[in-house]
C-alpha cells in the first residue's frame, strides 16, 4: 500500500517550515515508490503566508483521511489563530489516530498540543515558545528535535530540514538521507557562525512573546489564559 506523508497547510504560516522538509521529503519517491507526498488544505485554494510567498495544497482533507505521516508546519500569529481552526483540529485528530508519524516544526507543535496529540509528550517548538508546550500537555525539550513515540517535534524554522532528513533516514536508510543531503547541499555554515544559546536575546523578545499570543488567541480568550502563565 501507498505510504502518504502529508504536509498540512493553512494561512499565514512560515514557508520554510513547509518548504525545507518537503524538499527533503520530496524525494521519498525516488527512492521508494511505496511513498508519496502531498499538500492538504481545508481547500485547494491558494492560502498566503508570512511571506510574499502564497502556496496551494495539492489535496484537501477530504481527500486524504489515513496518511502514513504528517507534518504541520508553523509560523507566527496566524499559527496561533488555527489552534482554534476546528477543521484543522477535527483532521490532525481523526489522521493522528491512525498514522505512523505525527510531526511538526516550529511552533506547529502548539497547533498539534491544541488538537490534544502531546499530552504526556515530550515536545520542542521554536525556542522563545517552548515553555507554552507544558499548558498543552507537553514536556517542553530544548533539542533540535524530539521524538516521543510516533511524534516527532522539531525547533524553529531551519529545524525543519534537520527533522526531515532524520525522517528520510528512519524511512529508507542513512544512504539515502546521506545523498539527500548532498543533492541539497545541506552544509550550515551561517556567516555569523552558530547561535551561542547561552546568550539569546530573551530580553529584547520577551515582551513581543506576549503580545504575539495575545493577539494570535484574541479570539480563544480560554487557551490565551491557559498559556499565558507559561510565557
Amino acid at each position: 500500500m501507498t505510504k502518504t506523508v502529508a504536509f498540512v497547510v493553512y494561512p499565514g504560516l512560515t514557508p520554510l517550515d513547509l518548504v525545507g522538509p518537503l524538499q527533503v521529503l520530496g524525494a521519498l519517491a525516488q527512492y521508494d515508490p511505496d511513498y508519496r507526498v502531498v499538500v492538504v488544505g481545508a481547500t485547494k485554494d491558494t492560502v498566503d503566508t508570512d511571506t510574499p510567498l502564497r502556496v496551494a495544497p495539492s489535496h484537501t482533507f477530504d481527500e486524504i483521511t489515513d496518511p502514513y505521516a504528517i507534518l504541520v508546519p508553523g509560523g507566527t500569529v496566524p499559527t496561533l489563530r488555527a489552534m482554534s481552526d476546528e477543521t484543522l483540529l477535527g483532521w490532525l485528530r481523526t489522521a493522528a489516530a491512525e498514522a505512523e508519524l505525527v510531526t511538526s516544526v516550529c511552533t506547529g507543535s502548539l497547533i498539534l498540543g491544541a488538537a490534544g496529540l502531546l499530552e504526556g509528550k515530550k515536545a520542542t517548538t521554536h525556542w522563545i515558545l517552548r515553555d507554552v508546550l507544558a499548558g498543552l500537555g507537553a514536556t517542553p525539550v530544548a533539542e533540535r528535535w524530539v521524538e516521543d513515540g510516533k511524534v516527532i517535534t522539531a525547533a524553529g524554522v531551519s529545524a525543519g530540514i534537520d527533522l526531515a532528513l532524520h525522517l528520510v533516514e528512519r524511512l529508507v536508510g542513512a544512504e539515502v538521507a546521506r545523498t539527500v543531503q548532498f543533492a541539497i547541499e545541506y552544509d550550515p555554515q551561517p556567516p555569523l557562525g552558530p547561535l551561542d544559546w547561552s546568550n539569546p536575546p530573551y530580553g529584547d523578545l520577551k515582551p513581543l512573546r506576549e503580545i504575539t499570543l495575545r493577539e494570535g488567541l484574541a479570539d480563544n480568550p480560554a487557551l490565551l489564559a491557559k498559556l499565558l502563565p507559561h510565557a
